[in-house]
């Protein structure tokens, strides 16, 4: 779930789907609409044809947000560095 596995596609595993939300938002601020939005362009832009529903999405984040990397403030999704996390 979290890593690719033989039932999880790699292009569908929490940890691939949390790195295309940071490549996809180039760690600007913004809301999770605005994320969301983002990540299922830049799927189609690189030919990530597997789908990713919202919940995925979501779970993706959560991930992310473990490994403090990111975070949510009044709304809006804050990217930081790992070490920033402290």
């Amino acid at each position: 779930m979290i890593a690719p596995t033989r039932d999880i596609a790699p292009q569908q595993a929490l940890l691939t789907v949390g790195a295309q939300i940071l490549m996809a938002s180039e760690r600007q601020s913004i809301t999770v609409d605005q994320a969301w939005r983002r990540l299922q362009k830049w799927r189609s832009d690189h030919d990530h044809n597997a789908p990713v529903p919202f919940w995925w999405f979501v779970l993706a984040l959560d991930v992310l947000y473990a490994l403090g990397t990111v975070e949510l403030r009044e709304d809006v999704l804050v990217f930081g560095k790992v070490s920033d996390a402290t």
